[in-house]
This record gives C-alpha cells, structure tokens and sequence, in this order.
C-alpha cells in the first residue's frame, strides 16, 4: 500500500484538500479531536503518517513513504535524498534576510566582516553568504530568532517571513531574499523510479490538479 507523509500546521489543510481531489480522503487528520498519527484512505488505496513539516523528508527518504509534501526551505536547508516531482503552489513565503529598522545597514554588503546572522536555516544562510563572498559568523538560534538583533547578539537574522508582522512588531526589516518557497510533493527516488504502488499515476493526477488550479 502507498504511504504518503503529511506535514503537520499550516501545510495540511491544503495537503488534504489537495489528496481528496485526486480521490484520498484523509481528512481524519482535520478532526481537532483525533490524535491519530496514522490512517488509511477509505478505498484502501494508501494511507497516510501525520509527522512534522522537518520530518517528512526523513520518512521518505528512508522509505517509510513513497511520498511527501514538505515545504521547500526544508528542501533547501537539509538536502535530503529524495526526488522532487512537483511546486504545489501553497503555503507561500519566502527567506529572507533581515535586520534593525534602525540600523544603517540596508544590503547584505553593507554588514561589516564577520558580522553576527542568526537564524535557524544555518545552511541556508551559509550557502547565501558563501555566494556573495561575505565572511560572516552564522549563530544558531531555534528560538525566537528577532531577539538577535535586538539584544545586540546579531547583526542580521536569516529567518522564514510571510506577512511580515512579526519583523514589523519587533523593529526589523527585510533587506534581501534568499528564495520564495512552497509546498513540494517530494517521493523515495527507487520507489519513484520503480513505479512502486502505480505511482506515476498518482503522481499524474496531483500534477493535473496543480496545474488548473494555477490556470
């Protein structure tokens, strides 16, 4: 049976929405009062693993799923083995690059050498800085990240922005993005290659589907 991994939060209203019109229904997984992490399409056809956004590409990529619908900064940021199939066009932000709306600094080259950046997406700000040839010293935070530069601790973050509100709130201001990012869907490259469960057809209908709700 064809397993597909779901990401948890903002991705999986869309991720079922998307499924239940290629015929899965998973549903289930919206009811506020389940704690399922695992259930199986009413035809029969697949069943689906609830984990976190981060964890997805791990299923897949070890083959506990087939498939997988991931946000592409985690495409980006871990660099998984696995197979990229399709831009499902939700769950748009972007990277970006962002420091105090009171600082003087209004370009990436405007930082000073071995200037501070916090973010989370370590590798995504390395491989940014490394391509502008700016050395500076990337700090992991998992936290709140805006608090970098507003305790002084950083001179810029590299962090996730949708609305923008939050930087806004805090004093911050975007001055470059990295990349723009939306949902994947994502497969096991030997599952994939393998056609395992009749996944090209699936694969099909989801691509289709994308596709005339772009058009």
């Amino acid at each position: 049976m064809l397993t597909i991994a779901l990401p948890k939060g903002e991705l999986l209203k869309h991720s079922v929405r998307l499924l239940q019109a290629v015929g899965l229904d998973f549903s289930a997984f919206l009811d506020s009062g389940t704690r399922q992490l695992q259930i199986e399409d009413a035809n029969g056809i697949a069943k689906a693993l609830l984990v976190r956004n981060a964890d997805v590409p791990v299923y897949v990529e070890y083959g506990q799923a087939q498939l997988g619908i991931v946000g592409y900064d985690l495409l980006r940021e871990k660099k998984p083995n696995v197979a990229h199939l399709v831009d499902l066009g939700y769950g748009y932000c972007r990277m970006c690059l962002a420091v105090k709306e009171s600082s003087a600094y209004r370009s990436a080259f405007d930082l000073p050498a071995h200037s501070r950046v916090a973010s989370k997406y370590v590798n995504s700000a390395r491989d940014y800085f490394d391509a502008l040839d700016l050395p500076v010293e990337i700090v992991p935070l998992y936290g709140s990240v805006e608090l970098g530069p507003i305790t002084g601790m950083s001179e810029a973050i590299v962090d996730l922005v949708s609305t923008g509100r939050t930087m806004r709130e805090n004093g911050l201001i975007e001055i470059d993005s990295l990349y723009e990012i939306t949902a994947r869907l994502i497969a096991h490259p030997l599952s994939y290659r393998l056609d395992q469960d009749n996944l090209s057809e699936l694969i099909a209908k989801i691509r289709n589907n994308v596709m005339t709700v772009k058009s």
